[in-house]
């Protein structure tokens, strides 16, 4: 687990934390080691995978599936009413992020899309479309930019 830098905790289970103050929805799916920043929104029925890290002030929407290893930057929002304030579940399309991906902070994710495995978005895209697997989108709305390993490359 990572280092603890103070503040009060939630724990989700024995490896895994909130730092207060958050909001954590009925019905959450926590893995092991998964870290959230303080002031987030986790709504109900929200699934999180092993090992992701959620930075401060993030919207998770209910339904909402991440699954491991993912990293979201702080002040990001994934929304999942396709006609809001519709009230009705059956207008919901949750979002699913996959395996390693990467979502820098301030996007905006729309209902209904998946972001791939290995898959990155920029700081403060709006994301209109599924991300496909490896790949890096940026921008308003998001697009292609260049493939995860290129992204990589100019990382390290």
């Amino acid at each position: 687990m990572q280092e603890d830098i103070g503040g009060n905790l939630v724990p989700l289970n024995a490896t895994s934390k909130a730092y207060e103050p958050c909001y954590i929805g009925k019905d959450l799916v926590a893995g092991n080691d998964i870290v959230i920043g303080a002031l987030c929104h986790i709504g109900r029925s929200v699934e999180i995978g092993d090992g992701t890290r959620i930075q401060g002030s993030t919207y998770i929407s209910d339904c909402t599936k991440i699954e491991s290893n993912v990293f979201i930057g702080p002040n990001s929002t994934i929304l999942n009413d396709k006609y809001p304030p519709s009230g009705d579940r059956d207008k919901w399309a949750p979002v699913t992020v996959r395996k390693n991906a990467v979502i820098g902070g301030g996007c905006t994710i729309n209902p209904g899309v998946t972001i791939g495995m290995n898959a990155v978005l920029g700081a403060g895209s709006v994301l209109t479309k599924s991300i496909p697997d490896s790949e890096v989108w940026k921008g308003n709305p998001a697009s292609f930019h260049m493939q995860r390993k290129a992204y990589e490359e100019r990382r390290n």
